[in-house]
């Protein structure tokens, strides 16, 4: 188990990111049945932490969240949340005011079915709302119980360090894996300095590590995929043929690319948990067996290396 920054938050180094479960809005056919019994197949299989935000369904995945835990120890699961996305008015805007942070955290325990939230996050920052006034209300909110610990995503450097002003801040959600690597330099120092946690988002870069594609692959213009630099020319063919080297690594150890890779960040000494997302439960149960995958000291930096130079 992993500790979450000052808090008294634990959970299993792997988690379960749900932005496929009922997000609606970002992925075209999801199911409900199938996004509830991918929460309850996580739970089933060890996974200790579910995260998801208001902005995946507009409240819809909170929703099936809370149908999906109805029966299970709430004392033994996390829950991580996001909000910062106002829908009051006649455009979806992003507020970080104090108000709308309570309000935010009130909504989504009823949504959720619960009595308190482990983690919340302020999802992105807003342009005017001081970071650490932000944080202040969530701490308001955690003396009061309806949340353990504070959290801030896609925020940039300085604002993590204007939201920690009072040492307030727990957990940092923000973008990295072996092919965005650019919280090494600057972000993962200030949050070992300062005892803050770590959890990535994208961390299998959409399928890109998992040694699912072939450099033949192509994506349509509608495709999510379409446009994205990784996908595109010779450093999507660099990227393949790196995780293509990596082969002998999982055969030896009997795992496939997944759990190779989620194995990596789970012995990363500046990640807390990783939390790759699913669309199948048969997902779930694949990459909850990287919790108990250990690699070496030498296959680490195996992995490490493979992806330094792309």
């Amino acid at each position: 188990m992993v500790k979450i920054g000052k808090s008294s938050v634990e959970s299993t180094a792997l988690g379960l990111g749900t932005n496929a479960v009922g997000g609606i809005n970002l992925f075209p056919n999801l199911k409900d049945e199938t996004g509830i019994k991918i929460v309850k197949t996580a739970l089933d299989s060890g996974i200790t932490l579910l995260d998801t935000a208001f902005a995946y369904g507009m409240g819809h995945s909170e929703e099936l969240i809370g149908q999906a835990i109805q029966g299970y120890d709430r004392s033994k699961f996390v829950i991580a949340d996001k909000a910062a996305q106002d829908t009051s008015g006649d455009e979806v805007t992003i507020n970080n005011s104090p108000e709308f942070l309570k309000k935010a955290v009130n909504d989504a325990l009823k949504r959720l079915q619960t009595d308190y939230i482990d983690i919340f996050y302020i999802h992105f920052p807003d342009d005017s709302t001081p970071k650490d006034e932000a944080v202040a209300a969530l701490n308001e909110m955690k003396k009061e119980g309806k949340i353990k610990a504070i959290g801030v995503s896609n925020f940039s450097l300085d604002q993590i360090k204007e939201a920690n002003k009072d040492g307030l801040v727990d957990v940092v959600e923000d973008q990295y894996s072996l092919l965005h690597r650019d919280a090494e330099k600057d972000m993962f120092p200030y949050l070992r300095e300062n005892n803050i946690s770590f959890v990535p988002f994208f961390p299998l870069a959409s399928g890109l590590l998992t040694g699912k594609y072939s450099k033949a692959v192509t994506f349509p213009d509608d495709d999510i995929r379409h446009g994205n630099p990784d996908f595109e020319g010779s450093r999507f063919e660099s990227i393949v043929d790196a995780v293509n080297g990596l082969k002998p690594l999982a055969e030896k150890h009997d795992v496939t690319m997944a759990e190779l890779i989620l194995a990596w960040y789970m012995k990363n000494p500046d990640i807390t948990v990783v939390i790759p997302g699913a669309k199948k439960p048969e997902q779930v149960s694949s990459n909850a067996k990287a919790l108990n995958t250990t690699i070496s000291d030498d296959d680490y930096k195996q992995i490490d290396e493979a992806f330094q130079n792309l």
